[in-house]
């Protein structure tokens, strides 16, 4: 195996790769943030790679009481406007990177939008944030305790990631796990973990305000991958064991 390092914010770095007329049956890109960096590839793997395979996110999804289906940001008509990473937020950097590819890739792309990613490897800490303010009973700030969303493990984001190399499918796809957790039931969870009551407020200093703090439901319809023949397992059957994980580490 070739570990080979870059910049995948250079150009001349990215290009570095293919200078010796090496192809690729799958590239994953994970760190592709901006319309630059997607041209770049676009322009660098051109004749060189079989399948691109674009992490994407949830964030291309406004927030809303609607379950978002893949047709709801459509990539091959969006918009492009050029930037790099530092032009635009994350969520319209990740639209305008799809669209990038989409719209100039003469190669297979397949853009798969994922949700939060928890595991026991989140370097985030982003559910260890709940779990540590409820035991020690610092309020937090929710605007809407009942607002609902999607949720992966890392370990099926992997196993989604690895089964896609083998598929035809391209143009963007979801990915996460079954079923909506609502925050109210995701503080109950932890309450029953940790034995403590969760202090909740619309607003808190910045410092304490909850990265899952949306305003208004923010969910995924995964039909497509379902139709394929992928299986995504419940999120009931491992983000109740994760919360554990944590409240007793």
């Amino acid at each position: 195996m070739d570990r080979l390092q870059i910049d995948r914010e250079s150009y001349d770095s990215l290009a570095e790769v293919t200078k010796d007329g090496k192809t690729w049956d799958v590239v994953y890109d994970n760190i592709c943030y901006s319309p630059q960096a997607a041209l770049d590839a676009c322009q660098i793997f051109k004749g060189k790679v079989k399948r691109y395979i674009l992490t994407s996110t949830l964030s291309v999804y406004d927030v809303g009481s609607h379950r978002n289906e893949e047709k709801d940001v459509n990539p091959y008509i969006y918009p492009l406007t050029m930037g790099g990473r530092d032009d635009f937020p994350y969520g319209e950097g990740k639209r305008l990177a799809e669209a990038a590819m989409f719209q100039k890739a003469n190669f297979p792309v397949c853009a798969v939008r994922f949700p939060i990613v928890l595991g026991e490897d989140d370097y985030t800490g982003r559910l260890e944030f709940h779990i540590e303010h409820i035991q020690k009973g610092i309020p937090m700030g929710m605007p809407n305790i009942h607002a609902k969303m999607s949720l992966i493990d890392s370990a099926e984001a992997a196993a989604f990631l690895s089964w896609l190399k083998n598929q035809r499918v391209e143009g963007p796809i979801n990915a996460c796990s079954d079923g909506d957790v609502q925050l109210s039931e995701l503080m109950t969870w932890i309450e029953k973990e940790t034995g403590k009551k969760a202090v909740i407020k619309k607003q808190t200093a910045k410092e304490d305000q909850s990265p899952f703090g949306i305003e208004d439901s923010w969910y995924m319809d995964t039909s497509k991958a379902s139709r394929l023949g992928f299986k995504f397992k419940t999120v009931r059957s491992w983000l109740p064991d994760l919360i554990r994980h944590y409240a007793n580490h």
